[in-house]
């Protein structure tokens, strides 16, 4: 078995291939070229997208040559969806999302050396392709038969599914030939859900060109109950900071399932075996230290904002709870805590008591609650310990200009945004 394809197994990123043996011979005689493509079908990707980039990372390390592609064509289709039609988005809005999303992808390969990356869109070959021509060179080497029996076509039947959709394996069998074509690209890799196209792109290859080429799908990114991650489920964590804050992105893999979190450490962190199985084993014997989510977190942090970024979404967290120093927070990390906590916005002239300002944040049921929490010394304003109940907030007390921190006792946290 090639080096790098055991490698990938071992992270749990093989799930299913067009030829396992054949691809492993083919990678020893390499270095390759492969592609992984990308929809701009939101303004960002998310980090189950981010799996394929960890794939061709690994794979670019071994040698081989990844092509990104971003599909400035097929993000005007939509690849089909188990339940209803795609709404077709604005073509200008499509283009900046392009943009947007050539951006991100770039930051996860090497655009240096003899294997530098390329990125590639495919608005460039099927802008100028006529419906003839793509009928005469494409559609007919598909069965009408064949396509209806897929899954997603299938369970569209009956509720219906438009021409446009139903072409899409068509659009991305295209782009595995042209790639194939143009830049010897002998690999595609994608979430097991792009089996159907992946796999009609070998087959066009073959019967069109004679071509041997293949296929590599990796497991879809799932929660312990099985469900998965994406951008249509809700919670979904971008990996652009505008719509994903990277505190908010740290807290996430923080709380990561102890029966998932392994796995999410084998994709997305480049510790090795001996540190995996490490901690693998302190999950197992003392999970209350939670040191493969802290692993975790940290290690994607890094990787998709910055150490910088890291660093900040820990010191909030610390600070939210009286081990840290607010103050000393960025604006926009402290923005994305008040986020984080539900922070509740007030209007006004004047600013509110404590009292008030407890029972708005939400930390205690109600103004009498507020003023026992102080009396009992639990109350706290951006950390201080608060003893006057009638003491009313300050321009000083705004963190950011606008925010203040409440928080109860040890463990229960609010905030306010204030805007007068």
């Amino acid at each position: 078995m090639n080096a790098v394809l055991d490698e990938l197994k071992w992270r749990g990123l093989v799930y299913q291939s067009t030829d396992e043996a054949a691809l492993a011979e083919h990678l020893d005689q390499g270095p390759i070229t492969g592609y992984i493509g990308f929809d701009p079908s939101a303004p960002s990707i998310h980090f189950g997208n981010l799996v394929q980039l960890m794939v061709w990372r690994r794979l670019q390390e071994a040698g081989h040559k990844p092509l990104l592609l971003v599909g400035g064509a097929t993000g005007l289709i939509g690849d089909p969806r188990m339940s209803s039609e795609r709404n077709l988005n604005p073509k200008d809005v499509v283009e900046q999302w392009v943009e947007r999303i050539r951006a991100q992808v770039s930051r996860y390969v090497s655009f240096e050396g003899s294997n530098a990356a390329e990125v590639v869109n495919n608005y460039d070959w099927t802008k100028n392709l006529s419906t003839l021509d793509f009928l005469r060179d494409v559609g007919k080497y598909f069965s009408v038969n064949r396509m209806l029996a897929r899954d997603v076509v299938a369970s569209r039947l009956e509720s219906g599914i438009s021409y446009t959709e139903f072409s899409y394996i068509l659009l991305q069998s295209l782009d595995y030939r042209e790639l194939y074509r143009t830049k010897n690209c002998t690999l595609q890799t994608g979430a097991s859900d792009q089996w159907g196209n992946i796999s009609s792109g070998v087959e066009l290859i073959r019967r069109s060109d004679g071509g041997k080429v293949h296929g590599l799908c990796t497991p879809l990114l799932t929660k312990a109950d099985g469900t998965k991650f994406g951008k249509t489920e809700s919670g979904t964590v971008w990996l652009d900071p505008e719509m994903t804050s990277p505190y908010a992105f740290h807290q996430f893999f923080l709380n990561a399932e102890d029966a998932k979190v392994i796995d999410y450490l084998k994709v997305f962190s480049d510790r090795d075996h001996d540190e995996i199985d490490h901690l693998e084993h302190l999950t197992q014997t003392e999970p209350f230290r939670r040191a493969a989510q802290k692993a975790l977190a940290d290690d994607i942090t890094d990787l998709v904002h910055s150490v910088a970024e890291r660093e900040a979404a820990v010191n909030a967290a610390q600070a939210a709870f009286g081990r840290g120093e607010l103050s000393a927070l960025p604006p926009a990390t402290v923005q994305a805590l008040m986020k984080e906590v539900g922070a509740a916005t007030v209007e006004g002239t004047e600013l509110p008591t404590i009292v008030d300002a407890l029972a708005l944040a939400g930390v205690v049921p109600s103004k009498s609650a507020a003023r026992r929490a102080v009396d009992e010394g639990g109350a706290y304003l951006n950390n201080e310990k608060i003893t006057d109940p009638e003491r009313r907030l300050t321009a000083d007390d705004l963190l950011a200009g606008k925010y203040v921190l409440l928080r109860r006792g040890k463990k229960t946290v609010g905030g306010l945004e204030i805007i007068v």
